[in-house]
């Protein structure tokens, strides 16, 4: 059962003055692009994939069970689909040289029907200290998407994409600028960590913590919007979580799925039975901006995507993370700090944590990062009201790699 809808935000905002807090209120709009509106004047919003030519079937779009089936109507032994899975999921490679447990005879073209290319790599770029790595790949397509590594005392994590493009048209994020190409099929979802594994074993993340070292966190804080692409995703999920070889055998609690508001998915994923950790951006408390400054708002109000995202704390019994940009004058001012508190309140202690992000400034732009003696206040303010917060440590500024910075272009 959901908690009762908050009282009115009308009395938070007209103490605001009072609180000292009378900044001025800068306006989301779309900069260096025009945002695709409907014929009513509203952001467009893409929920459906285009219908497009889909990537071949890789190994990694099946089931351990389904691999064993195909391998059959090859006119091959089901067992060879272990081998396969090993190789692919377990030592990353999809060399037919490097595979000697198969029979060298057929051995090249099998690897070519169960392991078409899918990502070609277009680029990397490193950070001075070498410790992230933005990768721009190809797709099949053309469709450019892109993925970042990130090496931190104990972990490594991946940025993933689910979409090549969004069409969630949010003016802050330089990903919905050209709208939905298409969906990502699970596979190409997949191998942007098989392939980050690959680069981590070749030594390119930097000098190494011990030798078994390989992608340990996953977040779906790439391009697309990962809950529109529902039913691939999932599938994803799945290949992460599902014990070596069906699938990679990491912890579900070590992926985090991201998504700007899409309530009934956020249920449905409630029910999947997959811990995983979910994150809401939210990055305003208040309808009145959120409208404008992510789109998807004016379907599911800020109450819907916060009562749903407590459901799933209920249900899966996971603490949910909420994500919040800070962004000079635009969503920093302190009587919206203590607004978001109290909507957390409002459905109860210890379910959620909350993640300021320091927006990835842009000279002369409306889209700057806090003052950081607004950032500090804001979340003391926060902390105030009972609610965890920390700030995050954000990656990959340099080269273009950090949130809402993915745009995938060559040049």
């Amino acid at each position: 059962m959901t908690s009762p809808n908050p009282s009115p935000e009308t009395p938070v905002r007209a103490s605001k003055a009072a609180a000292g807090t009378a900044r001025p209120q800068v306006r989301p709009t779309a900069e260096g692009w025009e945002q695709a509106r409907t014929v009513e004047g509203r952001p467009l919003l893409q929920f459906a994939s285009p219908r497009v030519k889909q990537p071949p079937v890789h190994l990694a779009d099946m089931s351990l069970a389904e691999r064993g089936e195909k391998l059959k109507e090859l006119g091959l032994p089901a067992f060879r689909a272990k081998q396969l899975s090993t190789h692919y999921f377990q030592h990353w490679t999809v060399d037919p040289e490097r595979m000697s447990d198969l029979p060298k005879a057929g051995r090249e073209e099998l690897a070519s029907q169960m392991f078409p290319p899918l990502l070609t790599e277009v680029r990397r770029q490193r950070t001075d200290k070498g410790d992230t790595i933005k990768f721009l790949w190809r797709l099949f397509d053309g469709a450019l998407v892109e993925s970042v590594l990130m090496r931190y005392p104990g972990r490594i994590t991946l940025c993933v994409s689910s979409q090549a493009g969004c069409g969630m048209n949010c003016p802050f994020c330089a990903t919905g600028q050209a709208g939905l190409t298409r969906n990502m099929s699970t596979a190409e979802i997949v191998d942007q960590v098989v392939a980050a594994n690959r680069a981590i074993a070749a030594g390119e993340l930097g000098p190494k913590e011990h030798d078994d070292e390989r992608v340990t966190n996953i977040v779906f804080m790439g391009m697309g919007e990962p809950l529109a692409n529902y039913k691939r995703v999932m599938a994803a999920l799945h290949r992460f979580v599902d014990p070596a070889p069906e699938g990679l055998g990491m912890s579900a609690r070590n992926i985090t799925v991201s998504t700007v508001g899409l309530v009934p998915a956020i249920r449905k994923l409630a029910d999947e039975d997959l811990p995983v950790t979910f994150a809401l951006s939210l990055h305003a408390p208040d309808d009145e901006l959120r409208d404008e400054l992510i789109p998807v708002n004016n379907r599911w109000k800020v109450d819907e995507a916060l009562d749903a995202a407590y459901d799933y704390y209920r249900k899966t019994g996971r603490r949910v993370s909420i994500e919040y940009a800070l962004i000079k004058d635009m969503n920093d001012h302190p009587w919206r700090a203590d607004l978001l508190g109290k909507k957390l309140n409002q459905r109860g202690r210890g379910w959620v944590h909350v993640n300021p992000i320091p927006l990835n400034p842009t000279p002369g732009s409306i889209w700057t990062a806090s003052d950081k003696a607004v950032e500090q206040e804001f979340i003391e303010r926060l902390r105030a009201t009972g609610v965890p917060c920390t700030l995050r440590d954000t990656r990959g500024k340099e080269i273009d790699g950090a949130c809402g910075q993915l745009a995938a272009a060559e040049d």
